[in-house]
């Protein structure tokens, strides 16, 4: 997602690009068919839009435009000379989900998000995976995103990944595939949020013609599953924090608002402080225990006591009251791991060790560069295949051999021959398309989806939807928002 930002949850990234088909020949079209057919998840949309005076919508597509810049719903762009603040762009075609589609896709997201949480207990705990020989041990003892200080420690709930956001690309009409893994601080639920809000503003009739689920209670079934895993020093109704890094953090929008739809305090380290054992809140009666806290903020920067000694973003102690039962923090720290795009490459032998199932959502295939035979192949094919860096995000340091110029492939050899346990590699897919609107009318773009997963003792919560992400440009591959992307919304229909 957004290296250095991450923490902080810059916004929704990911390197969506990279499994994107420059060479396909037919990319699959999430609206109408090779014969031009409309498919039946569009015929309640088609059939309105049909009616629709295409000077009209263009008048609700700037209204759009200025609802988001008023609410102020933006992103910052990284890669330029200086990094700017942005508005997102959004597209008022829907990206729309039957619910046939939908319940096979949760299947397979509960499977893994199961399995994510299991395996984030055994490498804390006994580490079963690896003494059976299915995960190497290279893979995390070296890795920075694991932290030795949660080796023995459950949180409280036996609840790693509270907040779970898993990315998935479309290729057919029942092929689904996850390009990754967010487990750490996924971000993009309030451009979901928002983008529903303006789509039933712009157009209330639509909604009352085609049958949506609602995503609007996100905030509300949020702070419903944060209020379950309450740590055992909790007495009465659990106080819920969102712990931001502050305002000049690119997330920050996100983080104030869901703090104000949920009900919940916003604060910064600042406002915290180890009083009797117990996070607490600064307030003008004095000091308020917090129960759970939703953090924004990474690891190393939690706890200065603990981790990175200069940081100021977190809380002195905070660590020491987490093992000792006093508070919870959601996602738990050391959850980053899940991350890391070699132990992605591990994800169909992870399914299968903790569920005993094969994995109902297949991953990208994936080659890892540290292996010998694995590099050989990627080296000799480098011009066909993309080529990321595992830990990196946003679609930074990465190759996308088929539009890469030759310099580019050569430099990025030297780059992969030196240090080859840093890449993995897989092959180009043909993303599926949905329709943009644009001057012209509607017009295929390549799109993602991010469905938001929300886990607690009571069970696992898939909110109906997600964050559709979208590449404006003709021809291009890049959904990320700090790399021109754009949003849409999206409707799962009901029954």
């Amino acid at each position: 997602m957004q290296q250095a930002q991450q923490g902080s949850g810059a916004g929704p990234e990911n390197e969506s690009q990279a499994a994107g088909g420059a060479g396909a020949s037919v990319n699959f079209d999430e609206m109408t068919d090779v014969g031009g057919s409309v498919r039946p998840a569009y015929a309640d949309y088609d059939g309105w839009l049909g009616e629709q005076d295409a000077a009209a919508l263009k008048r609700k597509s700037a209204e759009a435009d200025d609802s988001f810049r008023r609410t102020g719903i933006t992103f910052n762009v990284y890669g330029e000379d200086e990094a700017e603040e942005r508005l997102i762009p959004f597209d008022m075609v829907p990206r729309i989900i039957t619910a046939a589609e939908w319940r096979r896709l949760t299947r397979g997201i509960e499977q893994r998000v199961r399995a994510l949480n299991s395996f984030l207990y055994d490498l804390y705990h006994r580490q079963e995976i690896i003494r059976a020989g299915r995960v190497p041990e290279r893979l995390f003892r070296q890795n920075e995103a694991w932290l030795p200080h949660m080796v023995g420690f459950t949180p409280p709930g036996g609840i790693y990944t509270h907040i779970v956001g898993i990315d998935l690309v479309r290729t057919g009409p029942d092929e689904w595939f996850v390009l990754e893994d967010n487990a750490r601080t996924p971000s993009g639920v309030s451009y979901m949020l928002e983008n529903r809000e303006t789509m039933m503003a712009m157009f209330p009739d639509l909604f009352s013609r085609v049958p949506v689920e609602q995503v609007s209670n996100y905030p509300r079934r949020l702070a419903r599953s944060l209020a379950a895993c309450a740590p055992p020093a909790c007495s009465g109704k659990p106080t819920v924090a969102v712990l931001t890094p502050g305002i000049y953090n690119a997330a920050y929008f996100e983080h104030a608002f869901l703090a104000d739809q949920m009900g919940a305090e916003l604060v910064e380290g600042s406002d915290l402080r180890v009083v009797n054992g117990r996070v607490q809140m600064r307030t003008t009666r004095g000091y308020k225990p917090i129960d759970v806290i939703y953090r924004r903020v990474d690891d190393e920067f939690l706890d200065p006591l603990t981790f990175h000694p200069d940081s100021v973003l977190g809380v002195p102690g905070i660590m020491d009251v987490y093992r000792a039962g006093g508070v919870t923090i959601a996602n738990a720290p050391g959850t980053g791991i899940c991350d890391d795009k070699a132990i992605y490459s591990f994800m169909p032998e992870i399914v299968e060790f903790y569920t005993g199932e094969k994995p109902l959502l297949p991953n990208v295939q994936t080659w890892r560069c540290a292996d010998a035979d694995s590099l050989a192949y990627v080296l000799d094919n480098l011009a066909e295949l993309v080529v990321k860096e595992v830990h990196g995000s946003g679609g930074y340091g990465m190759l996308i051999g088929p539009t890469a110029t030759k310099k580019e492939i050569r430099e990025f050899r030297a780059k992969l021959e030196a240090h080859p346990e840093n890449y993995i590699a897989q092959p180009t897919l043909s993303l599926s398309t949905c329709p943009i609107y644009t001057k012209k009318g509607l017009a295929p773009r390549h799109v993602d989806l991010r469905p938001f997963v929300l886990v607690s003792p009571t069970g696992i919560d898939i909110t109906p939807g997600g964050l559709t992400r979208v590449a404006l440009k003709k021809g291009s591959l890049v959904v990320n928002s700090s790399q021109g992307g754009g949003t849409k919304d999206t409707w799962v229909l009901k029954d």
